[in-house]
């Protein structure tokens, strides 16, 4: 049986989709998962990832465990001792971690990974960078005036798509080989904000304007939702990324076999949120 948590996230949910259709066991955790979160078959549990002792019950008969970092656990510190000790107790032998592109370019603390090294698990780093659906940040100014206001409008990062984070972690928990790899995870492309605003407008079906903001804009903005620390880390990459913040990697297709997603493709298979 394999847990998933953060189960109803925008990683989460295509991956119990993904295990549960290869005919996998899968055990959904998060907080408010329900019925029409999960596909029919998959056991729910609702637990909290900054209480490891509510997690106990998910992870009976379990072999392998997918980990994020999510709200609740960065809440506490974001420390998964807790949660990893508990995967020991119950005898899984797996995790697969969600981290971060940054903590392989140095803009990010490789503590957290760390503390998952040390767990006594086999385990598998997933380092994605920007994501694809990040762009739903930006819907409700698509719905209501057919417009994306951001930074560094031609500044160019690799999206990925989470379905392609969740095809990878799908993988890593279920077949040999990955144990002690840490796989960088990106989109086939470098694109800009001016490039993903008009791939949302080719989806809708007309054209959606962009407006760039300065870097105060966009600090202002953020602080309403991100911690300082973050946001600068957040501006720092988004304006000026290393070129191993640039560059594509060939993992998703390294280890799915298939290419990774485009941009565009995220746009339409997400529309309706932008209409």
């Amino acid at each position: 049986m394999i847990v998933v948590t953060g189960a109803t996230g925008n990683v989460g949910r295509p991956l119990v989709r993904a295990l549960a259709a290869a005919g996998e066991q899968v055990t959904a955790v998060s907080r408010g998962v329900g019925a029409p979160d999960v596909p029919e078959g998959v056991r729910r549990v609702r637990a909290d990832l900054g209480d490891a002792e509510s997690l106990k019950p998910a992870l009976d008969g379990a072999d392998a465990l997918f980990l994020m970092a999510s709200g609740e656990l960065l809440a506490t510190g974001g420390d998964p001792s807790g949660v990893l000790e508990a995967a020991r107790a119950a005898g899984l032998r797996r995790v697969v971690y969600l981290s971060s592109l940054g903590v392989g370019t140095g803009r990010h603390s490789p503590g957290l990974e760390d503390v998952v090294k040390r767990s006594g698990l086999e385990w598998t780093m997933l380092r994605p960078g920007n994501f694809a659906s990040n762009a739903f940040a930006w819907a409700e100014s698509v719905r209501t005036r057919r417009a994306v206001a951001a930074p560094f409008g031609d500044v160019a990062l690799p999206a990925v798509d989470p379905e392609d984070i969740a095809g990878v972690a799908a993988v890593a928990l279920r077949e040999d080989g990955h144990a002690g790899a840490s796989y960088e995870l990106t989109g086939p492309a470098a694109l800009t904000p001016r490039q993903q605003a008009a791939a949302i407008g080719d989806a809708l079906g007309e054209p959606v304007d962009f407006v760039e903001q300065t870097r105060a804009e966009a600090r202002a903005q953020m602080l309403h939702f991100m911690p300082e620390p973050v946001v600068e880390v957040t501006l720092g990459i988004l304006g000026t990324p290393s070129p191993a913040e640039q560059r594509v990697s060939p993992d998703v297709e390294r280890v799915t076999g298939r290419p990774p997603r485009a941009f565009a493709e995220w746009a339409a298979r997400n529309v309706a949120a932008f209409k």
